[in-house]
Formats: structure tokens, sequence, C-alpha cells
């Protein structure tokens, strides 16, 4: 019974999906600029020079819910940014769908979780998700500091929203800033993306 509940809730999480974004591992990271939890403007070239996580958030999504109440994003987001990296978390969802927040919502999520991203970010419109061709809940990317686009894909290798497959799984995004960091090529540059989907404006 399990096994079917996840197959149903996997195959939920992958209809209805935008077409991917025109974007591919080794080319430039489009840029964006959207608006904050505390009101300020946030850019992806702002950053130029540093290392950036992009990750695709609903606090809805039992998928997302996994990964922050186990604390594996939380820990994520705070080893990434203690190392100098920029961790954007973003909210795609639009007004009157699942998971969509307001500033004062997103605050509280942050909080309840201990989540430190460097900053979450409102994307009500889908202009970034639909230029990344974000489709699910999470969704990762890195982009290196050239704007690079280095990953893009699942947050780690085992699509389940159980807890216990959080210590068997591969966590590709520490895996990647490790790899990035130690200049070597990133051994798994994409990944096939799991999780609800993203809740984009009709």
């Amino acid at each position: 019974m399990k096994a079917i509940r996840l197959l149903f809730s996997t195959a939920l999480s992958l209809a209805a999906v935008p077409a991917m974004a025109n974007v591919a591992v080794g080319q430039p990271a489009p840029d964006f600029s959207a608006t904050d939890s505390h009101g300020y403007t946030q850019t992806l070239s702002q950053y130029k020079g540093k290392t950036v996580v992009l990750e695709w958030n609903n606090p809805g999504c039992p998928f997302v819910q996994k990964h922050y109440s186990s604390g594996n994003i939380p820990k994520q987001q705070a080893d990434a940014v203690k190392d100098g990296v920029v961790w954007l978390t973003i909210n795609s969802g639009a007004d009157g769908k699942q998971g969509h927040l307001d500033t004062k919502g997103a605050q509280e999520f942050l909080t309840q979780y201990h989540a430190a991203p460097t900053a979450y970010l409102f994307d009500g419109d889908g202009k970034i998700g639909h230029a990344y061709g974000a489709k699910t809940t999470p969704h990762l990317y890195v982009i290196d500091g050239s704007g690079t686009l280095r990953y893009m894909g699942g947050i780690d290798s085992i699509a389940s929203a159980d807890k216990e497959d959080l210590a068997k799984a591969t966590q590709y995004v520490p895996q990647v800033l490790a790899e990035l960091k130690a200049g070597k090529a990133v051994s798994v540059p994409t990944s096939e993306p799991y999780g609800c989907s993203v809740k984009y404006a009709p």
C-alpha cells in the first residue's frame, strides 16, 4: 500500500508541469529579479563571483515537508551559506494555489524549520520558474561563480517522501558544491527532479 501511495504521489507530482525552458548545464544561467521576504530586490547577477544554489519551494508539498522537518534542507542551507555559497529559495506558487506565501507566511515558515537560505524569493507570476524549467518542489540548481549552470535536478537520489530514505540517498547539492570547491568536474550534473508539481498560474 505504501508503494502504491508513493507511485500515485509521484505520478501527481509529474502531472501538469510546464515545458522545460531552454536551460542546460554548461550554459549561462538566466538572470532574474525578484522581491524577497524582507522586501528587498534580489538578482542573480548581483552574486557574480559566488556559487549560487536555487531551490524551488512549496511549504504545502509533502516532499518539501520531508526535507524541512527532517532538517535536511535547513542543514544544507546553513552549511552552504557558511562556506560562502548563496542559497536562494524560490516560491513560484501562484496566488490562491497550494504553497503560495506572503511575506509573513514566508518568515513563519523559515522560523518554524530553522531554515537558513540567503533569501526567500517570491515568483508568483512564474517568470523565474519558467525561465529555468522548474518542474517540482523541490527542484535544485547550482550556478558557479562565472554564472554557468553546473547542476540541475533532484535534491537527492531516492524519490520518496519517507524520511527514512534520507540516510541512504546521495544528497546531490552538497556533493556538487564540494566538487566545485575542489576544482573537480561535477560527477552528477543532472538528475531527475521529484516532488510536487510547481503550482504555476494558469
